[in-house]
């Protein structure tokens, strides 16, 4: 890992970056690493720091655990860990169900609550949480996702509330379609679905993972101290073609 910047704008911030081996999360820390930030990446596959199953109930724990021991002090939490897979309602488990909220959702509650502690000795945290276009609307075969993502949303807003007293902000970024390796499958096995998200963007691509990333580093920054509670759509413009 190179070394953080000591002139960035997050210098001398650190912080937790889950889902940190592909997609969004790994654009996400080499941003926050950019702008001066010491973060430790988690996932359960790639190069990471700390490799571990964010759905463990003990592992959240272990990941603040970890952090603390790194860095001593706790600044950002940004858990992009997230999992989606296309399936009609009849083809859903319990199974299926139940693991979309514990790694979407119960994961994300569980790192808040371990870091919270910290969060508020460091007096300014930040907690980018990542939800989706469909934290706001339906959409056939994602009954699941689309659940857990009005529950981050719905989390992230609730925890704006509550710990805005110690000076700690919570906003949830809700992107629309990204190119990363967990929707790659969808796009490869429908060129239709491709190219539906093209066309609905008002920018007529699909979203980058450094499109959200460079989101998110404003949101953890000085610049957004004013700005919590927030879902905020990074989509290219798609929900305005609804």
């Amino acid at each position: 890992m190179s070394a953080a910047p000591e002139n960035g704008r997050l210098a001398g911030r650190c912080g937790i970056v889950t889902g940190g081996g592909s997609g969004i999360g790994a654009a996400t820390a080499a941003r926050l690493r950019a702008d001066g930030a010491k973060i430790l990446t988690v996932d359960r596959a790639g190069q990471v720091d700390l490799l571990i199953d964010v759905a463990a109930p003990a592992a959240n724990a272990e990941i603040v655990a970890e952090a603390m021991e790194r860095f001593g002090r706790l600044d950002l939490l940004v858990p992009c860990a997230g999992i989606s897979a296309f399936c009609p309602l009849e083809g859903h488990s319990d199974a299926y169900f139940d693991e979309v909220m514990a790694v979407n959702v119960s994961a994300v509650f569980r790192l808040v609550r371990n870091a919270l502690p910290h969060l508020k000795a460091a007096g300014s945290g930040r907690i980018v949480t990542i939800g989706s276009v469909t934290s706001q609307f339906g959409d056939a075969g994602l009954v699941a996702y689309g659940a857990s993502k009005h529950a981050v949303l719905g989390l992230t807003r609730a925890l704006a509330g509550e710990l805005g007293p110690f000076g700690i902000t919570a906003n949830c970024i809700m992107p629309g379609a990204i190119d990363t390796p967990m929707t790659a499958p969808a796009f490869t096995a429908m060129p239709q679905y491709r190219q539906h998200w093209e066309q609905k963007a008002a920018l007529g691509r699909l979203g980058q993972p450094e499109d959200i990333a460079d989101v998110i580093a404003f949101l953890c920054s000085e610049d957004a101290r004013f700005v919590t509670g927030q879902g905020l759509l990074v989509d290219g413009g798609a929900m305005t073609r609804m």
